[in-house]
């Protein structure tokens, strides 16, 4: 859902989409090593452009700072374990992370620090804003891992896997570019395999438990699945030229 508000100056001015936001931003109280890790390094690792107030056209970002490797997306990093995993594993690559929940990203921001990795940027912030910003068949990967399950079904609408948000991550990912989909809610996985083919993607494969991918690193999510008897679902698509 959306409007648009009137500039009192301009009114035939045209304006900038408000978009509302359902998920959370904050939780717990952070402890002084999180607060240290925002207040220092979440400026040099965000992604720059990708705010209206930085960008108020909606230009299409320089991919200069990738330095010309391959862009991954991770979408809704969560803690940072896998994102920071594929960016150490992957230094021939550049990962973006877009994550709106800051306790994750002060978690996340500790990991980067303590790897000292050089081939990741954040957008701390909704992935919808940075999708306005990047050039098109810019992505060769995409994740989605656990994303919120939004559970009722006056709620599915706000999914990912919905035409919306698909839309415009098939409009940036390159022919041929793998999307990874995690998730342990077997109502997901339903709207998943109805929602995402019709978007421009075909399945490839599909695995239950035991059956992530080779390069797969275990989140928190995972195993508190785990530990309350759920079981984990890995779905692989592909953009079709």
């Amino acid at each position: 859902m959306s409007d648009h508000s009137q500039d009192p100056v301009n009114p035939a001015a045209p304006q900038p989409e408000r978009r509302n936001f359902y998920g959370r931003i904050r939780g717990k109280t952070l402890r002084a090593s999180q607060k240290d890790y925002l207040a220092n390094d979440l400026g040099p690792l965000t992604l720059r452009g990708v705010a209206r107030e930085e960008n108020p056209d909606r230009c299409a970002l320089d991919l200069a700072f990738t330095g010309g490797r391959p862009l991954w997306l991770e979408i809704g990093f969560g803690g940072g374990e896998h994102l920071v995993h594929m960016a150490a594993r992957n230094p021939d690559v550049f990962l973006i992370g877009a994550e709106p929940f800051v306790n994750g990203i002060a978690m996340l921001l500790g990991k980067v620090r303590d790897a000292g990795l050089s081939n990741l940027l954040l957008h701390p912030g909704d992935v919808r804003d940075l999708f306005d910003v990047l050039p098109d068949h810019c992505l060769s990967k995409a994740f989605l891992n656990y994303p919120d399950p939004w559970p009722k079904a006056r709620h599915h609408r706000r999914r990912f896997v919905t035409p919306g948000y698909l839309g415009q991550l098939a409009r940036l990912m390159q022919p041929g570019a793998e999307f990874r989909v995690a998730t342990d809610i077997p109502d997901y996985v339903r709207q998943t395999l109805e929602e995402v083919p019709q978007a421009g993607f075909d399945l490839v494969h599909q695995a239950g438990v035991g059956g992530g991918w080779d390069d797969w690193l275990s989140t928190r999510y995972e195993q508190k699945a785990l530990r309350e008897e759920r079981d984990p679902h890995y779905l692989t698509f592909r953009r079709r030229p």
